[in-house]
């Protein structure tokens, strides 16, 4: 057991996005800097239809005193994450509470109905009118914009990552996030994730 610095314990954050947007990658980075912070987490995870293009979703539950449920009961999340807009609204509408918070790239990745012209994708203002109205605080960031000036959209997800700390929700750190990549990745490429991660941080300033 550990002291505990969290808004609430349980809390519960899900990490959403579509498939190729590297969901999965930033769920287990962001549980792996709790867990090496003393936290205990749980992970749970669904995918859509389509493993490139369906809809992925990672349940982390992190607590000071013990071991939960990765299974996030309706209503209940404390912050979502969302790698694209509409699947944050989508995940709103069944773990959503007036107390939720919602961090959400601006970066829409269209379903094949609206590119097909049988349906219609909200534009940003709508999107902000939902998140407004639903939400008790919510940050739309530009991720996938500032990842692509790194060479690579799909460090939008590590993006994703430092702005979730910088939130301030969370008891971690810039050092917490170089401790848990290092045990995944060294020189060039440890560089640019600390890169993408201190640009996420910034996205959420000003």
């Amino acid at each position: 057991m550990i002291a505990n610095t969290l808004p609430k314990d349980p809390y519960s954050i899900v990490i959403t996005g579509v498939g190729g947007q590297g969901n999965v990658m930033a769920s287990r980075v962001l549980a792996n800097m709790l867990v090496k912070k003393g936290f205990y987490v749980t992970i749970g995870e669904t995918f859509g239809a389509s493993q490139r293009g369906g809809s992925v979703m990672s349940h982390i539950r992190v607590s000071g005193s013990s071991v939960w449920s990765p299974q996030i009961p309706s209503g209940k999340a404390h912050l979502v994450v969302a790698l694209e807009p509409i699947e944050a609204i989508r995940v709103l509408a069944r773990y959503g509470n007036p107390e939720v918070k919602v961090l959400s790239n601006v970066r829409p990745i269209y379903p094949a109905g609206v590119i097909a012209g049988e349906a219609t994708y909200p534009d940003e203002q709508e999107i902000r009118n939902i998140l407004e109205k639903h939400t008790a605080k919510y940050w739309l960031v530009k991720a996938t914009e500032e990842a692509v000036k790194l060479g690579n959209p799909i460090l939008a997800n590590i993006m994703m990552v430092g702005a979730t700390v910088a939130i301030g929700d969370l008891p971690l750190s810039r050092e917490d996030f170089i401790g848990a990549m290092s045990l995944i990745f060294s020189g060039e490429k440890m560089e640019t994730n600390i890169k993408a991660f201190d640009l996420g941080s910034s996205l959420t300033k000003g």
